[in-house]
């Protein structure tokens, strides 16, 4: 939480070296935010337990012009056992802060942790999990400043073939979307666990027609670190997350 005697100068710049994410915010909220003259932080949503604490907070500020802005704080980390190691993360959009929350829930599951005896999953009942589509659901878009959330996921895009510059320029004219997870499990990959998530971000286009950017958020990496991939269609996504098993 806040310290009650921090100005709203000291609190922003705390945030933003915190947040190991803060590079994500477009340019014009930062710009924004250094105009606060006052502000108000409440907490949002909580989890806590064994393996994992997870606080969502809303900081909400008082700008020159008389309006208000609201950015959300994501702070996680190891549970009781691991007090001390917190990460933070920020968002200007709060179903980002959601998803990501999401995230963080599905990598530190509360179920048994694996141990030294479990062994390595089979490749054919991952590719069937995969496979499984999951029953439709009613899409609701939220007009909210879609067109930069689009801008957001593919810069965070790790993968060689990511969606290029005509996907960028078509998602420009977006101006609502919806957020979806179609997939979120945790495996035995080689000698070491890795979480998988896969997003549909379906947006909704001036001309009326839809598109969606599929991202794998994924922890199969050599030094486990969190890394993100996108991608134009489902298919390809889930062919990623089955190269993915193979290679590490």
């Amino acid at each position: 939480m806040s310290d009650p005697y921090e100005t709203t100068e000291q609190h922003l710049d705390r945030l933003l070296r915190q947040a190991l994410n803060s590079f994500d915010l477009p340019d014009c909220t930062v710009e924004q935010l250094g105009t606060a003259l006052a502000h108000s932080t409440t907490l949002s949503s909580s989890h806590h337990s064994a393996r994992l604490h997870r606080e969502t907070y809303r900081h909400t500020y008082l700008l020159a012009d008389g309006s208000a802005l609201s950015i959300w704080e994501l702070v996680h980390g190891g549970g009781r056992d691991a007090p001390s190691a917190r990460v933070h993360e920020l968002y200007d959009d709060e179903a980002d802060a959601h998803v990501a929350a999401a995230r963080v829930a599905d990598a530190c599951s509360d179920g048994p942790a694996f141990s030294e005896d479990v062994p390595t999953i089979d490749l054919d009942a991952l590719n069937a999990l995969m496979a499984v589509v999951p029953s439709p659901s009613p899409r609701s878009y939220a007009p909210d400043n879609s067109a930069d959330h689009a801008r957001r996921v593919l810069r965070r895009a790790e993968n060689p073939d990511r969606p290029g510059g005509a996907t960028a320029l078509l998602l420009r004219s977006a101006f609502a979307h919806h957020i979806t997870q179609i997939f979120g499990r945790q495996f035995r990959v080689g000698d070491h666990d890795a979480g998988f998530t896969l997003y549909e971000h379906a947006f909704l286009l001036l001309d009326g027609s839809e598109t969606s950017l599929w991202e794998v958020e994924h922890t199969a990496t050599e030094d486990g670190r969190h890394m993100c991939e996108v991608y134009t269609d489902e298919q390809t996504a889930r062919d990623a997350m089955e190269h993915r098993t193979r290679i590490c």
